[in-house]
């Protein structure tokens, strides 16, 4: 599909994409970015790509398709970075789970001879670093692309076409519509998870070790969560302020509702409101967002 593909950034998403390009044959070369001798010196150990530069702006000399994999608050750093260097003609697109902050920032700094179509893959695990990667990530999971009126169709249709080939269905969607519901399917979940874990570790410390070891239950779900790359969570809380805030307040009262609930033992609103959470997880599954397996112990991915 490309002769060049650079990757900048190549921690989860991106060590990700360069196992998917390299088992679906999508480019003939793969050049890799990053700011950290270590983890460009890892990159080229696990044969990641072809090319392998600290210089941003060396990776995308002659590349088809730039894919920028950073915590979205160094977008528009990226962007002014590589910017003179881009072949005309590129695509350059990201992968960052806030849009609308991202294209802010990087449209200004790009050439109007590049396509920039921002991007968002709603993939994921907790863990982050260029060993974190597998191929099948994107496998059956929603990559949206945001473009506005200036986006080319043509440049459209092919970095939707790299999406396909990697697995993904592929969406189109306006930046602040994107932003508003991934606050809520994302980045409010995500909160909610540093939040519990937060109140259980100040709890811990009473509890003498309780919380640990009966972690087995719901909890564990919510540590996955709270394990996840805290600059990159810290920069997606910066940069879709105004979502986030919007989706706490709505939250927090619910929150208030189900208490007053509970504390004057409504139990006919309470079992309610369970009954109709349980129709949201079937909905979901039968989405293809997840399985109706027991999930006592995740089992481990395999490519």
């Amino acid at each position: 599909m490309f002769d060049r593909i650079a990757l900048i950034g190549i921690g989860l998403i991106g060590s990700s994409l360069a196992r998917v390009i390299e088992r679906e044959k999508i480019a003939a070369n793969v050049a890799v970015s990053t700011r950290s001798e270590k983890t460009l010196k890892r990159a080229e150990e696990l044969r990641l790509g072809t090319h392998y530069t600290m210089d941003a702006a060396e990776a995308v000399k002659d590349a088809d398709l730039v894919i920028i994999s950073v915590p979205v608050g160094a977008s528009g750093a990226v962007a002014a970075q590589i910017a003179s260097s881009l072949k005309p003609g590129a695509i350059v697109t990201d992968v960052g789970s806030t849009k609308a902050s991202v294209i802010r920032q990087m449209k200004p700094e790009l050439p109007s001879n590049v396509h920039f179509i921002a991007g968002h893959p709603v993939a994921g695990t907790e863990y982050s670093g260029p060993d974190a990667g597998f191929a099948s990530l994107f496998e059956g999971r929603w990559c949206i692309l945001t473009p506005d009126e200036d986006t080319n169709p043509e440049a459209l249709q092919k970095l939707s076409a790299f999406w396909t080939a990697c697995g993904s269905d592929v969406q189109t969607m306006d930046a602040v519509h994107h932003d508003q519901v991934l606050a809520l399917v994302s980045h409010l979940p995500q909160l909610i998870s540093y939040n519990i874990v937060g109140t259980a570790s100040d709890f811990e410390t009473v509890s003498q070790a309780d919380v640990i070891k009966y972690s087995a239950s719901g909890f564990r779900d919510f540590t996955r969560l709270a394990a996840s790359d805290p600059t990159m969570w810290r920069d997606v809380c910066l940069h879709n302020k105004d979502a986030i805030l919007e989706m706490l307040a709505r939250f927090s009262e619910d929150l208030s509702s189900m208490r007053a609930s509970i504390r004057r033992g409504d139990g006919d609103a309470l079992f309610e409101l369970f009954t109709k959470t349980r129709s949201i997880r079937r909905s979901i599954i039968e989405a293809g967002q997840d399985v109706d397996t027991p999930n006592f112990g995740r089992t481990p991915h395999k490519d």
